[in-house]
């Protein structure tokens, strides 16, 4: 059982450390290759991975467990100012057949669902618990984190597609102080950041991406988006330990 130093990797690890899977090595690469090519919208993303500033972990299909380590050392990280802008991506062991996108996004909720299980830190008590509320927000250790699913099922989104795994990216609020979507940096980068991601999958914005607040908006939305530009139905899987 690895420790929580262990759980979270640096870039260098994949190159020095000899404990990873083979999968795990295979599919970082395919991550890399994809995040750094010139032509790629998320610059943020681009940058964090280029300069080293990214973190990641892994699960395999039978064993989480690395994960609360992984995202508690992510978490400890945020004490120093320095690491504000840094992004976690964790990569979950492939599919032996790759499967369809309600298969993924049915794990993806799973995989939240089981950290909020193990979770030791009770939500503050102002934080809504119903994911309807537009103020709802994912926590981890009374962290809110914005978390969001990429897949291989992604046809058309193809910056969803970031190789055969699937790969979650846990964003803690504190990154987006001074971008958020009612602020004048923010609106303008999260403008220019949707032109080129709609340029690259050569679709239009998904009807469920907003900013966070927007009273007419649901986040639980914007974690798994669909493949195409039709808003989702029904209700957030996930339940709050208190319902």
């Amino acid at each position: 059982m690895l420790t929580k130093q262990q759980a979270l990797l640096t870039k260098e690890d994949f190159s020095t450390r000899t404990d990873l899977p083979k999968w795990l090595i295979d599919e970082y690469k395919t991550f890399h290759n994809i995040v750094t090519d010139k032509t790629f919208p998320c610059h943020f993303g681009m940058g964090g991975e280029l300069k080293g500033e990214l973190r990641y972990g892994f699960i395999t299909q039978d064993d989480w467990s690395n994960l609360p380590k992984t995202l508690e050392g992510f978490l400890d990280i945020f004490q120093n100012p320095k690491h504000k802008r840094h992004g976690l991506f964790v990569f979950v062991e492939p599919f032996k057949v790759e499967g369809n996108l309600e298969q993924y996004r049915k794990q993806f909720w799973d995989i939240l669902q089981y950290l909020h299980k193990v979770d030791p830190v009770e939500w503050p008590e102002n934080a809504p618990r119903d994911p309807e509320h537009h103020m709802w927000d994912f926590r981890f250790h009374g962290e809110p984190i914005f978390v969001f699913a990429n897949a291989p099922a992604y046809k058309q989104r193809k910056t969803r597609h970031l190789g055969n795994s699937m790969v979650l990216g846990f964003q803690p609020r504190k990154i987006f102080q001074g971008l958020e979507g009612t602020e004048k940096g923010g609106i303008m980068s999260r403008d220019k950041v949707r032109e080129r991601v709609e340029a690259w999958d050569e679709l239009p914005k998904h009807p469920d991406i907003s900013h966070f607040g927007d009273p007419h908006h649901n986040e639980w939305k914007q974690f798994f988006i669909g493949d195409d530009v039709e808003p989702l139905t029904g209700k957030c899987p996930f339940n709050h330990k208190s319902s």
